[in-house]
C-alpha cells in the first residue's frame, strides 16, 4: 500500500510513470537490456534525450530562444554556475533572499564577482516575497538572481519581477511546470528533478542563447554553459537513468492537461490546506503572508513542539509521510508537489481536524 508521501524532495512521483519505469526496467523496448545498461551515445539513448527535451519545450509553450541542458550537482551547482559563466570580469549581480537557498545562492556568487543583496526578508524570518514594484536594482546589473519558491518557510512568487532589460536567473528547483511561465524575462532558469520533474541526480537548466556567449573559455567544461550545449549535454555522461523518468513525466503532465491543468490542481490543493490552517482557530499556524503563501510547500506550526511531536507520530501512523519541517526552523511542512493528489491532502485535512478534536 503506498502512503501518503508529502516529502519535501525527494518526493512523490506519478503512479502511472513508476509503472512504467517497472515495466521497462529489465528489457527496455524489446532491447534485451535495461535503459540503466544502454549506452548514452547509442540511438535508443539519443531518442530518450531528445525526446525529454521535445517534451519540454512543448510544455514551456517553445522556448525557442533558450538551450535546454541536462546538467549534474543540483542546484547547489547552480548557485555557482551562474555566476561563474554570467558574471565577466567587473560585472554586477544582484540577487534577492527570501531563504536560505537564496542566501546561499549569494555566497556562492560572491566568491566570483561582485554579487549585491538588495532586496531580503531575513528580518521577518522570511515570511514574504518583495511585492510587484518593490524591487529597485542597478540596471547595469549583468543579472537578478531569486528562488521562485521557499521550501523551507513556504514562500512563493506569485509575480515575476519586473526588471527592464536586466536578464533574471531563478531557481525554480521546488516549483518549475507547476504553472505556465512566459520564459522572455529570464536569462538562465535552473531546477533539481527531484521535485516536479522526476528523480535526483539531473538538474535542467535553460540559459538564453545570447548568454551562452558570456561563458568564459577557462570554465571547466561540465560547468560551462557553452561546452555543455556545444555538445548537447552530451560532454560526458549523463544522468541517463534520471533523463529517462524526466521524460516520462514530461509526457504525463502534458496528457494531463500541460499547464494551465496544472495549475488549477495545484491551487485546489494549496486552497483546501491553507482553509483547514485559517479554519483551525489558531491551533494551526501559518507562517507565510497570506499574499505570498506557498502552493507547493505549506509550512506551519502547532500551539507547542511537544504536539507537534506528536502529530508526526500520529500521521505517520496512518500512512502520511514527509511532514517534518526542515532541520533548521522544525514545525510541519507539507510539499504539495505536482505528482501529489487531491486525495491525500483531503486525507491530510481530515487527519488535522481530528487531530485537532483530540489533542487540542
Amino acid at each position: 500500500m503506498r502512503v501518503h508521501n508529502f516529502g519535501a524532495g525527494p518526493s512523490t512521483l506519478p503512479l502511472a510513470v513508476l509503472e512504467q519505469v517497472r515495466d521497462e526496467l529489465i528489457d527496455y523496448h524489446g532491447s534485451g537490456m535495461s535503459i540503466l545498461e544502454t549506452s548514452h551515445r547509442g540511438p535508443r539513448y539519443d531518442r530518450v534525450h531528445r525526446r525529454a527535451i521535445e517534451n519540454l519545450r512543448e510544455l514551456l509553450g517553445g522556448a525557442d530562444n533558450h538551450t535546454v541542458l541536462f546538467m549534474a550537482g543540483g542546484a547547489r551547482t547552480q548557485f555557482s554556475a551562474a555566476p561563474m559563466n554570467l558574471l565577466a570580469d567587473g560585472g554586477r549581480a544582484a540577487y534577492v533572499t527570501t531563504g536560505r537557498w537564496s542566501e546561499m545562492a549569494l555566497e556562492a556568487a560572491a566568491r566570483y564577482g561582485d554579487a549585491t543583496e538588495v532586496w531580503t526578508s531575513r528580518e521577518s524570518g522570511y515570511d514574504r516575497v518583495p511585492a510587484p514594484g518593490e524591487l529597485e536594482i542597478d540596471p547595469g546589473a549583468a543579472y537578478l538572481h531569486y528562488t521562485s519558491n521557499n521550501t523551507i518557510r513556504g514562500t512563493q512568487f506569485h509575480h515575476v519581477p519586473a526588471v527592464g532589460d536586466t536578464p533574471l536567473v531563478c531557481d525554480m528547483s521546488s516549483d518549475i511546470l507547476s504553472r505556465p511561465v512566459a520564459l522572455a524575462p529570464f536569462g538562465v532558469i535552473y531546477a533539481g528533478a527531484q521535485k516536479n520533474l522526476g528523480p535526483a541526480g539531473v538538474t535542467i537548466v535553460l540559459v538564453r542563447k545570447d548568454l551562452l556567449e558570456r561563458s568564459p573559455e577557462d570554465l571547466p567544461e561540465t560547468l560551462s554553459y557553452a561546452a555543455m550545449a556545444a555538445k548537447n549535454s552530451l560532454l560526458n555522461t549523463p544522468p541517463v537513468f534520471a533523463i529517462y523518468v524526466v521524460g516520462l513525466v514530461l509526457r504525463y503532465l502534458h496528457e494531463s492537461g500541460g499547464l494551465a491543468a496544472a495549475e488549477r490542481r495545484n491551487r485546489r490543493k494549496a486552497e483546501l490546506l491553507y482553509r483547514a490552517i485559517d479554519e483551525s482557530d489558531d491551533f494551526y499556524r501559518g507562517h507565510a503572508r497570506p499574499a505570498d503563501r506557498s502552493w507547493m510547500n505549506v509550512a506551519f506550526r502547532l500551539p507547542t513542539e511537544d504536539l507537534e511531536r506528536r502529530f508526526l507520530v500520529d500521521a505517520e501512523a496512518v500512512g502520511m509521510v514527509g511532514l517534518k519541517g526542515h532541520r533548521s526552523v522544525g514545525g510541519i511542512r507539507a510539499s504539495l508537489y505536482n505528482a501529489l493528489e487531491r486525495s491525500s491532502v483531503e486525507a491530510l485535512t481530515g487527519f488535522m481536524d481530528e487531530f485537532q478534536k483530540t489533542r487540542g
